[in-house]
């Protein structure tokens, strides 16, 4: 980031500052062939073959007479909250007889063109790649560096990257999986039990009242009154997520500092927004339906302008540090070199420049800045120094010229990286990305997680739009027939009591008949509310935006443990969750990973509290403190006594998510 008095690029050029992040390329790279085993170890520590152009030998290897074997174990780690960490190598001495007697030439080509493998114990694979390749071994150990950096308690990751793919959801007709699933004709056969359900609750209400919805009070409060005023408001609260997209163009412009009070104005802003949606339902004394509604698309939004300023924000002070690099390098080249070695700080041997033989990414940038900032070294100011040096306009020498050169050009190419992201498309590249369009697009998306860019279908297809329309308005007169036959009659019952001036005594004698009236019909509303928006609303809407990532659950239904269910139910939130709280706790509160656990899951349980107090308008704390129970009941499913139990650990979620909802109803209902 350059400092204040750093002169910084005019403003009629910032344009074509921004058409510069995509012709300029300070290391023009290239592939190097490597043989087969050299590309497998290269592959184990996450890299691949690819190297600078100003590298020290051509193809990045060469023969020495004394070689050196290394042994690549893959060894595994996991996270409480995040287990999408993957298996990375370790290196171990490696003694092959066989392979010394060779001579030096002869050695080099058999190790680097057939890798051995051998076996390292019970269910593990091991190969030897034999190279004492100065590169190759950096490459190695970098690679064991960031597996133990992963296993570190503090990680100083800025952003989570989020892996965006094509796939389906798992009940939907086009998942092959799903479909060849052995299972599949139990999923046909719990909607042929709905269907007889609710057409011998249609017959029962006919015969009773000659209505098949009954007395039909749901239906009655959801369009009595405000219908198109909630859609109104919803399209208004929809539209003013552009307040976000402004202050971007504002800190893109100069005329904020995110790292300075950017970020505030938005957490402002934020605040604002939902402070209004909440306000909105008080004001109009919404029934519940409009209530839960507004109220949870309202947090959808928030967590979209969330995500959008925050990554965006971030990538406004890469860019900023990238120009203010390019500036240095326009300087740099205006320097005369001296002739006798150069007085001048820093010194070539001081600078730190073993980085330099990888190529530049925003990854390794951000595992270099990761391990200087760990280890605390002189060298972790070299930039500084630089950039000092080149301001001062002292005299460098020619060694110098050439090596701040090089330094400056490997983070102008890892900030470029950082700056394409994901994205494969210029267009999409920051700040290319701050448009009007990019970002209502962003709005209509099924994901709160903002990227560059997504992963997208080739056309829409009109009559699966048409298949999960009509399985949208099925679920929703289903959810409404169980409602009014099995839940309303049980609220009225608690509302008598109440007018009666029944005491909570009284009231409590009640509470174990109410609770079992309402579990079963809490259970079918739990999986019919989850079935309507992760599969069909999502999935609408993620074919009317060609959106291709259709991944928006997986098997929850299995999970053994709360923490697995919270990953699997909601993948959406989930993401969002890994990277703005758990993540970005541990990178900016500078908190370990427990801790960030704790935050993420009692940020979650707030959210849920929220929703139940404008619902019932009561403050009870109820669902605040189950959620929260749910992470001893995670160190409990840990312990050696339920670790590998993994039908006990179903049965202890089944049980609840069976009487949760019940649960939690009763008690905002009695009290």
């Amino acid at each position: 980031m350059s400092t204040a008095d750093e002169p910084r690029p005019a403003v009629r050029d910032r344009d074509h500052d921004a058409e510069d992040l995509n012709a300029y390329d300070g290391h023009s790279r290239h592939e190097a062939q490597y043989p087969a085993a050299l590309a497998e170890a290269l592959k184990a520590v996450h890299r691949t073959p690819d190297t600078p152009s100003d590298s020290n030998s051509e193809s990045g290897y060469e023969a020495r007479d004394k070689l050196k074997s290394v042994l690549l174990r893959r060894r595994s780690g996991t996270d409480s909250y995040d287990n999408s960490a993957s298996a990375t190598p370790e290196i171990l001495p490696f003694q092959n007889s066989g392979l010394n007697k060779k001579s030096s030439s002869e050695r080099l080509h058999q190790s680097l063109s057939t890798p051995e493998f051998r076996s390292a114990g019970k269910g593990k694979k091991t190969y030897v790649v034999a190279s004492d390749d100065a590169e190759l071994r950096e490459i190695l150990r970098r690679g064991l560096e960031r597996e133990k950096d992963k296993r570190s308690p503090i990680r100083r990751e800025k952003f989570r990257d989020m892996v965006f793919t094509r796939q389906f959801s798992a009940f939907d007709r086009q998942n092959q999986d799903a479909a060849n699933s052995p299972f599949h004709g139990f999923y046909v056969l719990f909607w042929i039990a709905v269907a007889i359900s609710i057409i011998k609750m249609a017959a029962e209400n006919w015969r009773k009242t000659g209505n098949p919805l009954g007395t039909n009070e749901i239906m009655k409060t959801m369009f009595r009154r405000d219908v198109v005023v909630l859609l109104l408001s919803d399209g208004i609260m929809c539209g003013m997520t552009g307040v976000s997209w402004i202050i971007q163009r504002l800190v893109f412009l100069q005329y904020i500092d995110w790292e300075r009070s950017g970020w505030i104005l938005q957490n402002i802003w934020q605040t604002i927004f939902i402070a209004n949606v909440v306000g909105l339902t008080l004001v109009r004394d919404w029934p519940w339906t409009h209530t839960v509604f507004f109220v949870l698309h309202g947090l959808v939004m928030l967590m979209k302008q969330h995500s959008y300023a925050f990554y965006n924000g971030h990538l406004s002070s890469v860019y900023k540090k990238r120009q203010s690099l390019l500036l240095k390098l326009k300087q740099l080249e205006s320097i005369s070199p001296v002739t006798s070695p150069s007085l001048t700080n820093p010194k070539v041997s001081a600078l730190s420049t073993s980085h330099l033989a990888l190529p530049p990414s925003a990854d390794e940038y951000r595992e270099r800045r990761h391990s200087l900032s760990k280890s605390r070294s002189a060298d972790q100011n070299d930039i500084e120094s630089i950039s000092r040096a080149i301001e001062a306009a002292e005299p460098l020498d020619m060694e110098q010229l050439h090596a701040f050169e090089r330094l400056i050009k490997w983070e102008v190419d890892a900030l470029t990286d950082e700056l394409r992201g994901k994205a494969t498309d210029p267009a999409h590249y920051y700040p290319n990305n701050l448009t009007f369009l990019n970002h209502y697009e962003y709005i209509v998306l099924p994901t709160v997680v903002y990227e560059l860019q997504y992963p997208r279908s080739e056309s829409i297809d009109w009559s699966y739009v048409a298949e999960k329309i009509c399985a949208l308005v099925g679920v929703i007169f289903v959810m409404i027939m169980i409602s009014q036959a099995f839940i309303y009659p049980v609220v009225m019952r608690t509302v008598y009591m109440k007018e009666a001036g029944w005491t909570v005594a009284e009231r409590f004698r009640e509470f174990p008949w109410m609770l079992s009236d309402l579990i079963f019909p809490f259970m079918m509303e739990y999986l019919l509310a989850w079935y309507l928006i992760w599969e069909t609303v999502l999935n609408i809407l993620a074919e009317l935006t060609y959106f291709a990532d259709r991944s928006f659950y997986d098997v929850w239904w299995n999970s053994v443990s709360w923490d697995q269910y919270a990953r699997d139910w909601n993948r959406p939130v989930h993401n969002f969750l890994l990277r703005h709280v758990y993540h970005s706790s541990i990178s900016s509160m500078r908190v370990n990973k427990h801790t960030a656990t704790l935050i993420t899951f009692f940020l979650s349980a707030c959210v849920h509290e929220l929703i139940m107090w404008c619902i019932f308008k009561k403050l009870r704390g109820y669902l605040l403190i189950l959620q929260m129970c749910q992470l001893p009941l995670v160190k409990l499913s840990r312990t050696k006594w339920l670790r590998n139990q993994k039908t006990l650990g179903n049965i202890v979620f089944w049980i609840g998510i069976f009487t949760g909802p019940s649960l939690l109803c009763s008690l905002y209902l009695i009290l």
